[in-house]
């Protein structure tokens, strides 16, 4: 058996790209359109790891998109997460749960799909702005 992607529906397909590409810095990979089916499909992965990929799903007819709890959140190792953090909230991306500890974040994208970043190795060194920054909503 072999893990290949976790499929994410998404309502606006360039907004998500953005998140998901330009912000986070995932790579499309592939991308296929279904006519028949009114849908297209877009394999992201990071940089280096085609074996973890998401599958983002648009749907071309609009339709009312809502999480569940079945759902928890992607996650992703990263080799620094204050830098990162740092790039996301730049790029106009809420930190809900800041790295105070130098471990670990989460951010959402546009549709509400958490994603929780972890600090490659030791934790860094605590530093600010981060400790004192509060979370904001939920993860």
């Amino acid at each position: 058996m072999k893990y290949l992607h976790t499929m994410v529906r998404v309502s606006n397909l360039e907004e998500s790209l953005d998140f998901y590409c330009r912000k986070l810095g995932l790579q499309e990979l592939s991308r296929m359109d279904n006519e028949a089916g009114r849908f297209t499909l877009v394999f992201l992965a990071a940089p280096g790891d085609r074996d973890a990929q998401i599958e983002l799903t648009y749907n071309w007819d609009p339709e009312t998109l809502s999480g569940g709890r079945n759902f928890g959140h992607l996650a992703y190792r990263v080799d620094d997460i204050y830098a990162v953090c740092a790039r996301l909230r730049d790029a106009s991306v809420t930190i809900q749960r800041p790295p105070r500890d130098g471990h670990m974040a989460f951010v959402r994208s546009p549709d509400g799909i958490s994603i929780e970043l972890l600090q490659a190795g030791n934790p860094l060194p605590e530093r600010e702005p981060w400790i004192s920054m509060p979370n904001v909503g939920s993860w």
